[in-house]
């Protein structure tokens, strides 16, 4: 059936109160200072499965936070942000538990970029049958929705930053950076946001696959048009990421990885080691320190599911301090966060500012 007019133009077929009622709950964000996790944690110690795994992260995650030599890096697959974790990870670089952020696109754009618009995700407490969504313009992550009117105005503020930058390769870093620059010369509606706080604090944020998301729409209207009127263009360079995020490590040394989810960011942090070998520095350290939060069957051999032991048979990570959490992670990250925060190893690191790299 031909698009009418209406929706062609990116808008719902109808507007009424049906999508407000939908759009009813917005999300809260988990507090990790104002809940202290550590008596959780401590009891969870003394206990088995998924609850001992937990409480062993925790402690890893302090061990890699009071280690003087160490960088911790966050890698993020899924869409905790939306579920409620925005505010951990935003507070993980805010009070220098993570020097690095390497994640999906989704999570960076059009999870924390939209709410730094002034928009939110909102809880789904019915849901109806999708082609209804469809109609109403309404996304849905399983019980979560994003209203795609605000998603592609997303889309089209990624097209204008684009638009004011010099037409050339940029790495997903840079073109972050730029996000981050952007929001703190008074354009962002939420001041604390994930992006702007890395921008502030001079911690990088790679997304390898920069495109998988809202980021990738306004990047190709911003192509699309440059080449109509046979200008250049803005193009991502993903080598550059490999490239740069490799440096961090050749010049980090001790590293450890706190990991939500797989996918992508996962693999492409641990080859970091591999990148820095293939490059003739074959005295590069794995990464010391390694905590995996992942839902995935480790059966079938994909990356989300690959288990720390595994990575080091590929000279990716050290299995002295690793543990997998099989569990989902909106459940157990805030915690194991929170204990990392009222432990407060944090106030004794030294903030790497990985960003001066690359001024």
């Amino acid at each position: 059936m031909a698009k009418t007019k209406l929706q062609a133009a990116g808008k719902p077929k109808k507007k009424d109160n049906r999508k407000a009622e939908l759009l009813s709950s917005p999300v809260e964000h988990i507090d990790i200072t104002r809940i202290d996790g550590r008596a959780l944690i401590d009891a969870m110690g003394k206990m088995s499965f998924t609850s001992r795994d937990t409480a062993r992260a925790a402690e890893i995650l302090n061990m890699a936070l009071t280690d003087k030599e160490c960088s911790v890096w966050l890698t993020m697959a899924g869409s905790t942000g939306a579920g409620g974790c925005l505010h951990v990870w935003r507070d993980m670089v805010e009070y220098n538990m993570v020097d690095a952020v390497v994640s999906t696109g989704a999570s960076i754009i059009d999870m924390d970029f939209l709410e730094a618009l002034g928009f939110r995700h909102y809880q789904a407490k019915e849901i109806p049958d999708d082609r209804v969504l469809r109609d109403l313009y309404i996304d849905r992550i399983y019980d979560t929705y994003i209203d795609e009117e605000e998603l592609q105005h997303v889309d089209h503020t990624i097209y204008e930053i684009a638009e004011t930058l010099e037409p050339r390769p940029y790495s997903s870093r840079e073109f972050i950076f730029e996000m981050g620059k952007w929001l703190a010369a008074g354009n962002a509606k939420k001041k604390d946001s994930l992006i702007q706080r890395a921008y502030e604090k001079g911690v990088p944020i790679f997304c390898p696959a920069f495109s998988d998301c809202s980021a990738g729409f306004g990047l190709v209207k911003h192509q699309v048009e440059r080449i109509k009127a046979k200008k250049p263009y803005v193009t991502i360079d993903s080598v550059a990421d490999f490239r740069e995020l490799t440096e961090i490590k050749l010049a980090a040394g001790a590293t450890g990885l706190f990991m939500v989810g797989g996918g992508v960011p996962k693999n492409f942090a641990q080859d970091t080691v591999v990148c820095a070998e293939i490059l003739g520095h074959d005295d590069v350290e794995m990464h010391k320190y390694a905590v995996q939060i992942t839902v995935a069957d480790v059966r079938d051999g994909a990356c989300s599911s690959s288990t720390l032991k595994e990575a080091c048979s590929w000279g990716k990570v050290d299995v002295t301090y690793e543990q997998m959490v099989f569990a989902e992670a909106t459940t157990v990250a805030p915690l194991i966060v929170s204990d990392a925060y009222h432990r407060g190893s944090w106030k004794k690191r030294k903030a790497r500012n990985w960003a001066k790299l690359f001024k």
